[in-house]
């Protein structure tokens, strides 16, 4: 079985040095979160508020930490002092709150909005409809705490490659779209997060700016 420095060495040799690897580090003790550290990685990834602020005490204060998991809003105030991103913002509501924490730690922390792309039932994820409600309401405008960075989605769990490109390519297209019509002037806003362990060679042919690699990187646990 491969270390998690050797993983870390091949991905680096599959992944454009431009495309940025998330260590998904949800489950995996403050060891082997250290073994990632040690070869390099600084990028991190947690889905859960209660695992990511019992962990990051006992690590290195230059890790950047992005939540990548639901986020319910009364669990934000926990980790708006740490986290540099937040990956899962799907409504209004969660986005004022992390506006509102932010603000109190005197931080900015950047978010990207995500959207329900799988052809399979998720409750989390916007549609291009709500998004566009979202950055149209007065009520983002007025935020000044956040700032978003791109969109993320998470692909069928599918063997069937066509289905996920067809679905990341959906996703580039609604990046696309906002960039267009929202963001044109905000270099900012330039990340697409798609791409996991099983499906991240073609998240990044259809242009994912960021993947997030789990059992890749540690194995299956």
């Amino acid at each position: 079985m491969k270390t998690v420095r050797e993983n870390l060495e091949q991905l680096s040799r599959e992944i454009p040095s431009s495309v940025k690897i998330v260590a998904v580090s949800k489950t995996m003790p403050v060891g082997k979160v250290m073994e990632a550290y040690d070869a390099g990685q600084r990028l991190f990834g947690e889905n859960k508020s209660q695992e990511l602020i019992a962990k990051q005490p006992f690590l290195p204060g230059d890790i950047r930490w992005h939540f990548i998991g639901h986020l319910q809003t009364n669990k934000v105030k926990y980790i708006a002092p740490v986290v540099d991103m937040i990956e899962s913002v799907d409504s209004l509501k969660l986005l004022k709150e992390i506006d509102k924490e932010a603000a109190k730690n005197n931080r900015e922390i950047k978010c990207l909005l995500q959207f329900h792309i799988a052809s399979e039932e998720t409750k989390f994820g916007l549609d291009m409809a709500e998004a566009e409600a979202l950055l149209n309401d007065p009520g983002y405008r007025e935020l000044i705490n956040v700032r978003l960075c791109g969109v993320m989605g998470m692909a069928t769990f599918s063997d069937d490659a066509d289905l996920v490109r067809k679905e990341f390519r959906n996703l580039k297209s609604i990046y696309d779209d906002l960039k267009r019509s929202y963001f044109p002037d905000d270099q900012s806003f330039s990340e697409i997060s798609m791409g996991m362990t099983g499906d991240y060679l073609i998240a990044i042919e259809e242009g994912s700016t960021i993947v997030r690699i789990g059992t890749g990187i540690f194995g299956k646990g």
